[in-house]
């Protein structure tokens, strides 16, 4: 049971940040193939997988909670003013989960090459998406007055957001980041926390949003794994790649924008030390897995 809250805590970490996929770190830890078995067991199953997937998620549910209200209450303000640091870490963490994933999964990528059409893909989707967001309107924007117009975009941004968070590639904040959305969300539930009840038709909406994509996107993702593993963990690997992009551009989504990351705002330090995050994660993984032999 404490393993399952831990895999949920780190888990709520990753989602809560841009650049970083729950999926991601699901995927490193070895519990992501669990982890959307039971989400479409829950949705799908029949009565005896749906009681055990529930006690799964439960678990994993209550860890994934504590997680993401810490989360709230102190990075949405250490991304406000340490975003070059918070960037670089993000980047050396996806750059540093790469190679675990490639190892992991060698067996189902060496016979494949066909499959490397779908890193491109990937990698084309996440690029595309971050630079229509960098052209587009992507200010942040307030939850404080509910509109209908913004209501039907939190909607969206909801589906969105939670079909990146299921996949281990790009996050789902960061696809919020690249909308304007991120700071909004994030101060809108800290904002609930401090019993300001204003931002909840708003947060309401984009929680159906979420609902709804992890309703569709769930089956997806459990029948590609299953059917057509190569080619979906080589899109998945296209888009981590693609996710620096959108990292890159992360300071000019901020609500005060600041220029994009560049080799002089770049944090080698944090870089390495997202780096040896992920090591941390696999290491973890790999003790887990002796014990239970």
């Amino acid at each position: 049971m404490i393993k399952d809250i831990l895999h949920g805590f780190s888990m709520a970490l990753a989602d809560s940040v841009p650049g970083v996929s729950g999926g991601t770190v699901a995927f490193i830890m070895g519990f992501y193939d669990r982890f959307i078995g039971s989400i479409n067991a829950l949705t799908f199953g029949n009565k005896d997988a749906k009681i055990k997937a529930l006690k799964y998620l439960m678990k994993l549910g209550v860890g994934w909670g504590i997680g993401m209200i810490l989360a709230v209450l102190i990075l949405s303000a250490l991304f406000e003013s340490h975003i070059y640091n918070v960037s670089s870490l993000f980047m050396g963490f996806i750059l540093g989960a790469i190679p675990i994933i490639v190892m992991e999964e060698k067996g189902n990528l060496k016979n494949n090459p066909a499959s490397l059409i779908f890193f491109g893909i990937g990698l084309a989707i996440v690029v595309g998406i971050g630079f229509l967001g960098n052209i587009g309107d992507s200010a942040s924007f307030s939850l404080g007055e509910f509109t209908l117009s913004q209501s039907i975009r939190l909607f969206f941004l909801g589906m969105i957001a939670i079909s990146a968070m299921f996949l281990p590639g790009i996050s789902g904040s960061t696809f919020l980041l690249i909308f304007g959305a991120y700071i909004p969300i994030i101060t809108g539930i800290r904002e609930v926390l401090g019993l300001d009840f204003s931002y909840i038709p708003s947060l309401f909406v984009f929680g159906v949003g979420v609902l709804i994509g992890a309703q569709s996107v769930v089956k997806v993702i459990e029948y590609c794994l299953r059917n057509y593993r190569s080619r979906t963990i080589f899109f998945v690997l296209g888009m981590m790649f693609g996710s620096i992009y959108p990292i890159i551009l992360g300071p000019t989504t901020l609500e005060n924008p600041v220029p994009a990351l560049s080799l002089g705002t770049f944090s080698p330090i944090f870089f390495i030390g997202g780096v040896l995050l992920v090591l941390g994660m696999q290491w973890i993984k790999l003790k887990e897995d002796t014990k239970a032999e």
